[in-house]
């Protein structure tokens, strides 16, 4: 029988976050959104809002803390008009986990990935026979605690010592500490090239890549050069019964269809399907503006 290629979607789509008790995306334009997290809010640069604003200068005005950027970077400081936990408990689903203002912008977690959180919960919960899942750039692990929450036997892989034990301490938060997950500090690359020389294998697995980092032994990550070698090893990792390969991105040179085309590349046999899109966030208005903030593609079995 002729392998069967997996289809790629013909059209892209927005996987799309909206509030939920812990998060909103209030306002949005000029560069900058307002958002609330937990009892907090927050501005932060956003340079995909080129329209106004639509609330009162006041809110802007009367938020706990500011994101002040360094540079064109990434990096940068919080100025807060008082003073401020340095972690507060949030929740989505049964995950509990705690949020925090980093000095990189965001607060420990990304609430645009809640979208793929939700089809990681759907997908291993409607999931017949083993549910083991790889979770590489796993940062805080909140997709860790998505797919125990859904039964999951779950690898967590991270480079920063720190992010592994921000990810157990919400393990811990979500009361899922005696879960079957494992915690590995690790380059995401040599952990899955000894994982296929081990022959181990999963049901699903997950890469949120950065553009740029280096792994607990000085290991050198660049996206371009060096996701299209790990998302092939990551494809031999994938069981028989395998039901998803994600990757998400947040590099503005790279698209959905970009990254579908690449993971058809590494599946030539598998069938299923690859949707591909971006992750918005959706402000909660009634007339909602919406800011795409990543790219993505999902393979699944059906």
């Amino acid at each position: 029988m002729t392998p069967t290629p997996p289809l790629i979607a013909a059209e892209p789509l927005v996987l799309r976050t909206r509030a939920w008790p812990d998060y909103a995306l209030l306002d949005s334009g000029a560069g900058r959104k307002l958002e609330r997290y937990g009892a907090l809010t927050v501005v932060r640069p956003e340079p995909q809002c080129w329209w106004r604003p639509r609330l009162e200068q006041d809110a802007w005005a009367s938020a706990d803390a500011v994101f002040d950027p360094a540079d064109d970077e990434e990096a940068g400081r919080w100025k807060s008009r008082r003073p401020l936990p340095d972690a507060w408990l949030m929740s989505w689903g049964e995950a509990r986990f705690l949020a925090r203002l980093t000095p990189f912008r965001h607060l420990a977690f990304f609430p645009e990935q809640a979208a793929n959180w939700a089809v990681l919960a759907a997908r291993l919960g409607a999931l017949d026979g083993p549910k083991r899942v790889l979770n590489l750039f796993g940062y805080t692990g909140v997709a860790t605690l998505i797919a125990a929450a859904s039964g999951a036997e779950t690898t967590h892989v991270d480079a920063s010592k720190k992010s592994v034990g921000w990810a157990r301490e919400n393990a811990e938060r979500a009361g899922m500490g005696e879960r079957p997950i494992r915690w590995i500090v690790e380059d995401a690359r040599r952990y899955v090239q000894r994982e296929v020389r081990r022959g181990s294998r999963y049901e699903a697995i997950i890469l949120d890549p950065p553009k740029f980092g280096r792994g607990p032994a000085g290991e050198v990550w660049r996206l371009f050069e060096d996701l299209p070698g790990l998302l092939a090893d990551c494809a031999a990792l994938l069981s028989e019964e395998a039901d998803m390969l994600l990757v998400n991105a947040y590099a503005a040179r790279i698209s959905g269809l970009s990254l579908a085309h690449m993971m058809a590349e590494v599946l030539p046999g598998r069938g299923g399907r690859i949707d591909w899109g971006e992750l918005a966030l959706v402000e909660e208005s009634q007339d909602p503006r919406e800011i795409g903030v990543s790219f993505f593609a999902r393979w699944t079995r059906t």
